[in-house]
C-alpha cells in the first residue's frame, strides 16, 4: 500500500515538472512571438512579459498587440496558456490534498487497528464467559 502512495506521489510530481517544462516553452514560444509579430515589441524581455500577461489573461494594457497577426497569435496564446496554466495549478494542488489524504488515512488506520483489537479483547471475554475451559487466544493483533 505504501508503495502506490509513493507510486502516485512520483507520477504527481512529474506530472507537475512536465506541466511546468510545458508552461515555460509556451511562454518561451510567445515570448519569441510577439518579438517577431509585433513592432511595437523592441527587446525578447518585454515579449515574455506580454506573452505571460496574455496567458494569465491578466491584461495589463502595458503592451497590448497591435498587428492582425499579433492578435491571432495572442488568441493561441490565451487558449495554450490558460490550458497549461490550469494543469499546473492543479498539479500543485493535487500534491497539497494528497499529503493531506495520506496523514488522514494512516490516522484511520490506527483508528480502526485500536477498534479491532478491543473487539478482540472482548470476543474473548465472552468466549470465557461461555466456556472458562477453552483455550483463549493470546495474539490480539
Amino acid at each position: 500500500m505504501n508503495r502506490s502512495r509513493e507510486a502516485r506521489h512520483h507520477v504527481m510530481r512529474r506530472g507537475l515538472l512536465y506541466s511546468l517544462a510545458l508552461c515555460v516553452l509556451i511562454l518561451l514560444i510567445g515570448g519569441v512571438g510577439f518579438w517577431a509579430l509585433e513592432p511595437g515589441i523592441n527587446t525578447l524581455q518585454d515579449g515574455l512579459w506580454l506573452a505571460f500577461t496574455t496567458a494569465a489573461t491578466v491584461g495589463y494594457g502595458d503592451t497590448v498587440p497591435q498587428t492582425h497577426a499579433g492578435r491571432v497569435f495572442a488568441v493561441l496564446v490565451v487558449l495554450l496558456g490558460l490550458a497549461v496554466l490550469s494543469l499546473v495549478t492543479a498539479s500543485l494542488a493535487a500534491l497539497f490534498v494528497e499529503r493531506d489524504v495520506e496523514a488522514e488515512e494512516r490516522q484511520i488506520e490506527v483508528d480502526l487497528l485500536r477498534e479491532i483489537r478491543a473487539l478482540r479483547r472482548q470476543v474473548n471475554a465472552l468466549e470465557r464467559r461461555l466456556d472458562p475451559d477453552a483455550p483463549q487466544e493470546e495474539n490480539l493483533l
